[in-house]
């Protein structure tokens, strides 16, 4: 669990699992600290590093100016960003695809596109297997 704390200046929160790494930055502004989740996982055969980052409660009432997740030691296959996350009867509402984007190690707000709500990312990355 972390803090996200409003106030406009840039935060980080990262965790690690062996070679892989997770790293979520921000800056926000309205409201008070609000409790998140950051979770990282490995796949069983190694193959995939997952890091989901998100609001417990739903929905965050933070006004995000910017925020970036960023991968360490895998290559991003699949990355999603939610304006909600699901919480009781509510249910996860995806960004618009023009609202971020997805590189090769990062998922970004796509500055002018971006409608200042976040909830939670879903990062799926592919590690670099060595070839038997």
């Amino acid at each position: 669990e972390f803090d996200v704390r409003p106030g406009g200046e840039v935060h980080s929160f990262s965790r690690s699992l062996g070679d892989y790494g997770c790293t979520f930055t921000y800056s926000a502004q309205g409201g008070t600290n609000e409790q998140w989740q950051m979770n990282v996982g490995v796949s069983e055969d190694n193959g995939l590093f997952s890091c989901s980052i998100w609001r417990p409660q739903g929905k965050s009432y933070l006004f995000f100016t910017q925020f970036k997740a960023e991968v360490k030691g895998a290559k991003i296959e699949y990355a999603m960003a939610y304006s909600q996350a699901a919480a009781g009867a509510q249910s996860d509402i995806p960004l618009k695809q023009e609202e971020f984007e997805v590189g090769e190690t990062t998922v970004s707000h796509r500055e002018g596109k971006f409608r200042f709500e976040l909830s939670k990312l879903m990062i799926v990355a592919k590690t670099p297997r060595d070839e038997l």
